[in-house]
C-alpha cells in the first residue's frame, strides 16, 4: 500500500520541503534525470483566492531539488481553453520564481504532442510531459462546477492540447480523465490545500484549511481528498474508473496517513456551500467545456442566479434551443451569446 504524508501550517514554501524530506523524495528520482514540475493554473488566478497552486509548493520543491544535486527542473503548464498561460504564470507569481530560482517556464499550449494509446482511445499528449525524466504532480484540493471536486487526477488534464481538452468535455470528462491517469503517472504528487474554493475550481471563495500532502498514487490522493471533503469516491466517477484501469488504488486505512504534525495547525473542511449547484439548476449543459461554464457561473453569481432556460456546451451544436445559448456551440438557439468561451460581462447582459 501506498503512503500519503500530510502537514498542517500556511507556509507552502516550507511544508513541502518538510514532506519531500520525510517521503525521501530525491531517493527516487534517478541520476540525472529531468524533473518538470506541473501546477494548476488552470486560470489566471491569485493561489490566496483558492484555484491555483501556491508559489511557495514549486519554490519549495525546487530548493529541495537543488539540495539534493537536481539540477534539470523546469515549470509545465497549459491553462484552460480561452485563458493565457503566460498570464497565468505572471498572476499567481511563477515567473518570479523561474527568475530566482533560474528555472523555465514552458506553456504546453504551444508544446509538440504524441498519441499514447490508453484504455478508453488514443491520446495526444504534451511531449514535456511524456518526456520528463521525473514528473511531479502540484495540484490543488477544490470543488469542481462539473465533476464535484478535483485534485491529483484531474490536474494532468494540463498537460494535453485544446483539442483534446475540448474532447474531454465532449466525451463528459469521467472516463478520459481516468483513461489519462492510466497513461500519465505521475511519479510524485503534492497536494496544495491550504485554501482551496470547495465548490467552484475556478476560486473566488477560498476555504482555508491550511494542510498539503504528498503521495505516490493519485488514486489513493483523490480518494483521501473527497473524504476530507465530505464526498464519497463514488461521487466523483472517474476515481473507481481510474482504479478500474490499474492507475492506482482507492483503499485507504487509517495507517496510511503519515501526520507530520499535528492537526491543531489545520481546520475541518465544512460541507461544500451548494452555490454553483444553486445558481445553475435551470442550466441545460451537454458536454460544455469548463472555461464556457465558469463564465456563465459567474455571471449568474453576479447576477443572483436566475429562472432563464440556458442551454451550454458542445451537444447543441446544430440543435435548436428556445432560449439562451451561451458559447459558439449554441449555434440554434433563439438567442445566443457568442463567443469561446464567451465573456461573465456578455452573459450578464444577456442575462
Amino acid at each position: 500500500m501506498s503512503t500519503i504524508y500530510e502537514i498542517f501550517g500556511r507556509d507552502a514554501h516550507a511544508m513541502t520541503i518538510a514532506l519531500m524530506e520525510r517521503a525521501k523524495a530525491a531517493a527516487a528520482i534517478p541520476a540525472g534525470a529531468s524533473v518538470a514540475l506541473k501546477p494548476n493554473l488552470v486560470v489566471a488566478g491569485r493561489p490566496e483566492d483558492g484555484a491555483t497552486t501556491h508559489a511557495g509548493v514549486l519554490s519549495g520543491a525546487i530548493e529541495y531539488l537543488r539540495e539534493h544535486g537536481v539540477r534539470d527542473i523546469s515549470i509545465i503548464e497549459g491553462s484552460w481553453v480561452g485563458d493565457s498561460t503566460g498570464r497565468a504564470f505572471r498572476t499567481a507569481g511563477y515567473d518570479a520564481v523561474g527568475r530566482k530560482y533560474n528555472v523555465p517556464l514552458y506553456d504546453l499550449k504551444g508544446d509538440k504532442t504524441r498519441r499514447v494509446d490508453t484504455p478508453l482511445r488514443p491520446m495526444d499528449i504534451c511531449c514535456r510531459a511524456l518526456d520528463a525524466g521525473y514528473l511531479i504532480n502540484l495540484p490543488v484540493l477544490k470543488g469542481h462546477c462539473q465533476t464535484r471536486m478535483t485534485c491529483a487526477l484531474k490536474n494532468c488534464k494540463g498537460c494535453l492540447p485544446d483539442r483534446e481538452k475540448r474532447r474531454f468535455h465532449a466525451e463528459g470528462l469521467m472516463e478520459p480523465i481516468a483513461a489519462l491517469a492510466a497513461a500519465l503517472r505521475p511519479a510524485l504528487t503534492i497536494v496544495d490545500s491550504i485554501c482551496g474554493d470547495l465548490d467552484f475550481e475556478e476560486g473566488g471563495n477560498p476555504v482555508p484549511t491550511g494542510r498539503m500532502l504528498l503521495g505516490t498514487d493519485m488514486v489513493q490522493l483523490d480518494a483521501y481528498g473527497c473524504r476530507l471533503m465530505g464526498l464519497e469516491p463514488a461521487q466523483v466517477p472517474y476515481i473507481g474508473l481510474a482504479e478500474g484501469w490499474g492507475a492506482g488504488s482507492a483503499a485507504l486505512a487509517e495507517g496510511d496517513i503519515v501526520r507530520l504534525n499535528t492537526p491543531a495547525d489545520g481546520a475541518e473542511y465544512p460541507a461544500p456551500s451548494g452555490t454553483v449547484a444553486a445558481l445553475t439548476r435551470s442550466v441545460q449543459a451537454k458536454s460544455a467545456c469548463s472555461a464556457c461554464y465558469a463564465s456563465l457561473v459567474r455571471a449568474l453569481y453576479r447576477r443572483g442566479g436566475g429562472k432563464r432556460a440556458v442551454a451550454i456546451g458542445q451537444g447543441w451544436k446544430g440543435v435548436p434551443f428556445d432560449g439562451l445559448g451561451i458559447g459558439a456551440c449554441c449555434d440554434c438557439a433563439r438567442e445566443q451569446v457568442k463567443g469561446c468561451p464567451p465573456s461573465p460581462e456578455d452573459i450578464l447582459r444577456a442575462l
